[in-house]
């Protein structure tokens, strides 16, 4: 008999908020993750946050109708375990418990503000690991609205891991602190030094646009000089370009150029040449997660 469940993730970014609804179906030789519903909603509370320290009113209330709103989708699709994580924009903002006790009295959803260092790992855990060969070591960074996570494995396990201050959002917003980039190019020198990874594990929506703006089949690798050219040329183009001639979202075209700039950073100081992008993130992570929660639960109730 096959075993299935609903379950819910929740995303809060400071650049959009998520939510994956996934139906996993475990049989007797594997398990199946199957996407029920995607929804992203752009609210980017990093705008606030980075510039103010805090999320305005108005962010406030629309991040509370999303909540609502992925409250009554959950029940509709008949999720039995969720979570909800929060990251950069929520650790920063002065008002970020304020704001969670909002959404839980509006919505009745719970909000985790989580680390930087449980980010990567939940990233790494969405079936990231599934992608590199064993015995090699690897690079995994996420980038964010807010912040960038830097972690290493190697052997599939995790070494270092770090959290910069190098967020799309926060940058277009010019509130990258003095140093971070210099702090940021020499960590990741260290470690190419130190592990010689064999690729980048690139984990974002911004990455998963170049794969495709690039064409790339799945997991076909991205090198740095098709980065790099890519890079260049949407350069070329403003954000109303990018837009109306490329037919980017809007919620991309800007975005998407400070990503790129991060990623190749990264690549060249860490003498890396390619980037690996199993287009996974938190909220599949948390899926997994979850899902491994609830097996182990109902193993022990039949033993």
């Amino acid at each position: 008999m096959v075993q299935s469940v609903m379950i819910g993730a929740i995303d809060i970014g400071s650049n959009a908020v998520r939510l994956l609804i996934a139906s996993v179906e475990h049989y007797p030789r594997e398990t199946l993750f199957k996407k029920a519903a995607f929804v992203r909603v752009p609210i980017r509370l990093g705008e606030d946050v980075f510039t103010d320290g805090a999320i305005t009113p108005e962010k406030c209330g629309r991040l509370c109708e999303a909540m609502q709103g992925f409250s009554h989708v959950m029940r509709s699709f008949g999720v039995e375990r969720m979570r909800a994580c929060a990251t950069s924009a929520m650790r920063e903002a002065t008002n970020g418990a304020e704001i969670a006790a909002e959404i839980r009295q509006r919505s009745g959803i719970g909000i985790e503000i989580i680390s930087g260092t449980e980010e990567a790992a939940l990233i790494f855990s969405s079936g990231a690991n599934e992608l590199v060969e064993g015995g090699r070591s690897y690079i995994l960074i996420d980038v964010g609205g807010g912040s960038t996570e830097v972690s290493v494995y190697s052997d599939g396990e995790r070494a270092e891991s770090r959290s910069f201050g190098l967020g799309t959002v926060r940058m277009l917003n010019e509130k990258v602190k003095d140093g971070e980039w210099d702090d940021f190019r020499k960590w990741l020198k260290k470690l190419g030094g130190r592990y010689d990874p064999a690729a980048i594990v690139g984990s974002g929506g911004n990455i998963n646009k170049v794969a495709k703006l690039l064409n790339k089949k799945e997991q076909e690798r991205v090198t740095y000089t098709e980065m790099k050219v890519l890079y260049d040329y949407l350069k070329t183009f403003s954000y109303e370009e990018r837009i109306h001639l490329l037919k980017l979202d809007t919620y991309r075209a800007d975005v998407i150029v400070p990503a790129m700039k991060i990623f190749l950073a990264a690549a060249k100081s860490a003498k890396v040449n390619e980037y690996i992008v199993p287009k996974r993130g938190l909220v599949d992570g948390v899926v997994r997660q979850l899902y491994a929660e609830y097996a182990a639960q109902r193993q022990q109730g039949d033993s």
